[in-house]
């Protein structure tokens, strides 16, 4: 079976921080590919203020030169909330001869106890952590730990500095921030 990481998000931006956790969980767990799958509206997230269409836009270009790396709209086809049970439901029937790894930060870590109908996904999927500042990677439930080096970097961070005219540099592929530039996204 193909090993396939997800890393799923709002990717609003996507920025480094997200792609050295793909590439560092790739590494450590020998995964084929990892695809990241943008969320339509999240269910621990009141709203997404920037268009679908956008952020797709946007990993497509933070992701591109690495023949490992893939995108899969399946919550952005669904619309309204998504939840990871019918994501990986509905990608464990198209993708039969695949076994999922779902890469999630410290704080989703936390959180699992919370997540919805996690003691059937839980059976479906196998759950990679990666550390993140001030959160714990103990669970309850089976969890491989990867670690990756601590990027401290925020997708609410980065909105703020653009908003604020604050460089970014180095915090996003150039391609993104490009793009940021010329669609005038988060008040840049």
């Amino acid at each position: 079976m193909k090993r396939i990481g997800i890393l799923g998000g709002t990717f609003d931006p996507p920025h480094i921080g997200h792609l050295i956790i793909a590439e560092e969980v790739r590494l450590a767990l020998d995964l084929e590919e990892v695809w990241f799958i943008p969320s339509y509206t999240p269910p621990h997230k009141s709203n997404v203020k920037t268009k679908p269409e956008h952020r797709l836009k946007m990993i497509r270009l933070a992701i591109q030169g690495n023949p490992y790396f893939k995108v899969d709209t399946i919550e952005l086809e669904r619309t309204g909330k998504s939840y990871t049970i019918d994501t990986i439901k509905e990608l464990r029937k198209r993708h039969s001869d695949k076994k999922f790894y779902f890469i999630i930060g410290g704080d989703m870590v936390e959180y699992l106890p919370n997540w919805y109908q996690i003691e059937e996904l839980k059976n479906l999927v196998t759950f990679v952590g990666v550390k993140r500042s001030n959160y714990s990677t103990k669970s309850a439930f089976p969890i491989y730990i990867v670690d990756i080096p601590l990027i401290e970097i925020s997708s609410t961070v980065l909105r703020k500095r653009c908003l604020e005219g604050t460089s970014v540099q180095y915090w996003l592929p150039h391609s993104v921030h490009q793009y940021i530039k010329e669609h005038h996204l988060y008040g840049h």
